[in-house]
């Protein structure tokens, strides 16, 4: 018993010097209340990964005891755990060691930040201020501080998963312009039609394709039938012009009586145009070009120098040898009439491909493609890629385009594969734009900012812009999204403080088709205009959408005035 008595006088008489050590220790901890230290932002928030923490106050004149020096450390406690920011050290201007003076007399104002990393547990903490003064030799902490409680964390709504993902266009054309072709060769100097040359397989051809060919593909229209007649580059210009006529006259003809003969008059004569063309010194170069002549380069450089066509055939004719070898092999092929059937071949239309796609396989390369950006249907579009992908001609499209549908099906992994299928094959700012993004979503920032930006479209910029959001840089993501209006665009604009913009980004896109979210996020710019019914209003929607969003807008800080309500 007398040993306890003993040690509890100890202890008074220990506490009796310290505070006696300490009196101006004492008369500051008195006067805390006018310390007045504020933090900012309050509540603290997360922007990227990172707390910022900026205090600031002022020490009131005559408070700062001039022997005295304090190590003020701010600590953010949560749960069972502690995060401790750096020191800083004040002194009176009597006190020994480092710190700021602060002046006993005036005060002095103070300015502090730091940060640090941010965990999900430190949600719901509070920002502590604990201060250790000392004097001399004897040392005691002041009572601690609470500056802030818990941690705002709307910036990490972001939609990581929003993103635009760029379609390759197919090259379908619904009508192509052909021609079915028969020629009528004539002797030199003659316009007269040689009975062998009726029997030509061309010929014969020409009445298969007109009687039955036209007749039995009802996408087969024919615009006209030319027949476009020519002289070999031989002799007198006006006599040759003469000739050509003549042969264009003797060639249709021979189409009007094949007509008659087939029953095919009344169809296809009115579009039967005549095209007299004179000598041809077109096909003359075409067919010099094809030839094997030992000249034919000293011919061809004649032809390009030379426009004069009376100079330019006497100048091939001074060539004597070459020229006997150019009458024996190159005109005979010029004289001649082509009797030319000019037609459209009508495509699929868009809705007979839209109704094939449901069984892809009858298609062609291009009608596939055409027909994926028709249905809405992911699962059909995903069916409709995967066989343009197996064709021989397909390229890089329809591995990007099996990407997106896969995309926008949720499936990130399987788009990622496709997208780096089609950048390994083209390199061009629709590829490097969707493989940019998935690759920012498998979490490679960097190699993903290098593709965005190798793209340079509108759409990469976006995703840069969600990046940028992901990273805490809400000026540049605004700057990056640039007119398109998203969930995204309008969280950056209620970051960097733009609610009314937020607001009118959220009705743009009509609160991204009405998604739980879409309101929850329209509550939180209510709550921070301060609009007490558009805050009750909206997180009404999202909770009846998402029902586990009301326990999370009960812990959310952004709703820390509204709670009553």
């Amino acid at each position: 018993m007398k040993k306890n008595n003993l040690f509890v006088v100890s202890t008074v008489a220990l506490a009796v010097g310290l505070l006696s050590a300490c009196t101006n220790i004492g008369s500051m901890q008195k006067r805390m209340a006018e310390f007045n230290a504020k933090v900012n932002p309050d509540p603290l928030e997360v922007h990227g990964d990172t707390v910022s923490v900026s205090i600031s106050g002022k020490f009131p004149p005559k408070f700062f005891a001039k022997k005295v020096a304090v190590v003020a450390t701010p600590v953010l406690v949560y749960g069972t755990s502690e995060v401790k920011l750096k020191d800083k050290q004040f002194r009176g201007e009597a006190a020994p060691g480092n710190g700021d003076v602060v002046p006993f007399e005036a005060g002095k104002t103070f300015n502090y930040s730091d940060k640090f990393a941010y965990a999900p547990s430190m949600q719901t903490s509070e920002l502590k201020l604990r201060i250790v003064g000392s004097q001399g030799s004897k040392s005691a902490n002041l009572p601690e501080i609470s500056l802030a409680k818990g941690v705002i964390t709307t910036s990490y709504l972001v939609n990581k998963l929003e993103g635009q993902v760029m379609t390759s266009t197919d090259k379908f054309v619904s009508s192509t312009s052909n021609s079915f072709e028969a020629e009528i060769l004539f002797d030199y100097n003659s316009d007269k039609v040689r009975p062998a040359e009726l029997k030509d397989k061309d010929i014969a051809a020409l009445v298969e394709f007109l009687s039955k060919t036209m007749p039995a593909n009802p996408r087969m229209k024919i615009t006209n039938i030319e027949v476009q007649s020519y002289a070999s580059p031989e002799g007198e210009i006006f006599l040759n012009n003469d000739l050509a006529t003549g042969r264009g006259d003797a060639g249709k003809t021979v189409l009007m009586d094949l007509l008659k003969k087939n029953k095919l008059e009344a169809q296809y004569a009115s579009m039967i145009q005549l095209n007299p063309k004179g000598e041809d010194w077109a096909g003359f170069k075409t067919a010099m070009e094809k030839s094997a002549i030992d000249d034919k380069d000293l011919i061809i450089r004649v032809l390009q120098r030379t426009t004069d066509l009376e100079a330019r055939e006497q100048e091939i004719k001074n060539i004597s040898k070459t020229y006997q070898e150019i009458e024996k092999v190159i005109f005979p092929g010029l004289r001649r009439s082509i009797i030319r059937v000019n037609y459209t071949l009508e495509g699929y239309s868009d809705q007979e491909l839209k109704a094939m796609a449901s069984n892809p396989s009858s298609l062609k390369y291009e009608e596939l493609m055409r027909a994926g950006s028709l249905v809405t249907d992911l699962n059909t579009q995903v069916a409709v890629y995967k066989e343009a992908t197996m064709k021989s001609d397909a390229d890089y499209r329809a591995y990007n385009n099996l990407g997106v549908a896969y995309y926008n099906q949720g499936k990130t992994a399987d788009a990622k594969s496709q997208f780096e299928k089609a950048y390994a094959m083209t390199k061009n700012a629709e590829t490097a734009c969707n493989f940019g993004l998935v690759t920012r979503l498998g979490g490679d920032v960097k190699k993903a900012s290098a593709l965005l930006n190798e793209s340079g479209s509108a759409e990469a910029k976006f995703n840069m812009g969600v990046g940028m959001i992901m990273a805490g840089n809400y000026g540049a993501a605004i700057n990056n999204m640039g007119n398109k209006k998203t969930f995204n665009s309008a969280l950056a604009r209620c970051l960097n403080k733009d609610f009314t913009g937020a607001k009118a980004d959220l009705d743009a896109c009509n609160n991204d088709n009405n998604s739980a979210m879409g309101y929850y996020l329209r509550a939180i710019v209510g709550a921070r205009l301060n609009d007490a019914n558009m805050v009750k209003e909206s997180l009404a929607k999202a909770i009846e959408k998402d029902a586990k969003l009301a326990e999370k807008a009960k812990s959310d800080l952004e709703f820390r005035n509204f709670q009553g309500n």
